[in-house]
């Protein structure tokens, strides 16, 4: 049922035409979003489309490969001149390893482009929303990250590796959009079932997933401002108390806490 609780906003969710990126651009519009859709595939992103106007939301399917610069730009122009200004962007779109193999094993170009897609692709919409949002002094980034982000995976190196890129850069720029009011947040859902976990073989067997309606839910309370406290931060729906993160978000600050950071062997450490 369309609560309206987001009317009058617009965002744009990649990687929307199925998964977490679909259910999240569902959620959005039920909450009274404009929603412009973005991913690869037209007619999986028109079946989403779909179902978000009949959740009574103004919608646009666009499709893009977000780790080419030109098609983004084109994207974002697109859903801007549709819907309206972006309030929030969804970094969702991303892409594993094919194999679990050590790196001297992995596919050098399926490497690399695990790393386009899932860092540059955020890179560029990034580069071609933020403007705007600095411009009018108002907006939110969510990206997808993962919790191979902040732990090394000798079998997925090239995910973990981008997801471990991803959060750094999220670090790297808060500072510099705090200034203009803009919130940025990487947020990992969990292990949850969709088409790429199912091909993981460390998945195999898995009897019990994370929610996936629950990230939903964390994505449209991030929508609504209720993350703002921890900008910059990294927050793992799956395993976090997120209401005890909010509650202790000054201290998490004060400790430059829920960042990737270079830990100090002891008190004599020069780097500590």
């Amino acid at each position: 049922m369309r609560s309206g609780t987001l009317e009058g906003q617009v965002a744009l969710v990649t990687g929307a035409g199925r998964g977490i990126g679909r259910e999240i651009a569902l959620g959005l519009a039920a909450e009274g979003m404009a929603v412009g859709l973005v991913g690869r595939t037209l007619a999986s992103l028109t079946e989403t489309l779909k179902a978000c106007v009949r959740e009574g939301a103004r919608g646009i399917a666009v499709t893009a490969d977000v780790a080419r610069p030109g098609a983004v730009r084109e994207a974002v122009r697109s859903v801007e001149r549709d819907l309206g200004p972006i309030d929030l962007l969804v970094n969702n779109a991303g892409q594993v390893d094919r194999a679990e193999v050590p790196v001297w094993e992995a596919d050098p170009a399926q490497w690399w482009q695990v790393l386009e897609v899932n860092l540059r692709g955020p890179f560029n919409l990034m580069r071609s929303v933020l403007p705007g949002m600095v411009e009018r002094r108002r907006g939110r980034i969510l990206n997808l990250n993962s919790g191979f982000a902040v732990r090394p995976d000798g079998h997925y190196s090239a995910y973990a590796t981008s997801k471990g890129a991803l959060l750094q850069l999220s670090d790297n720029i808060a500072d510099s959009l705090a200034e203009h009011h803009v919130v940025l947040l990487d947020i990992s859902p969990g292990a949850v079932a969709t088409d790429m976990t199912a091909g993981m073989p460390m998945f195999a067997g898995m009897k019990e997933w994370n929610s996936i309606p629950y990230m939903v839910a964390v994505a449209v309370d991030a929508a609504r401002g209720r993350f703002d406290a921890l900008h910059g931060r990294f927050l793992h729906a799956g395993r976090d108390n997120l209401e005890q993160l909010v509650a202790r978000a000054e201290r998490i600050r004060a400790m430059d806490a829920r960042t990737l950071r270079l830990r100090p062997y002891g008190e004599d450490d020069p780097l500590g």
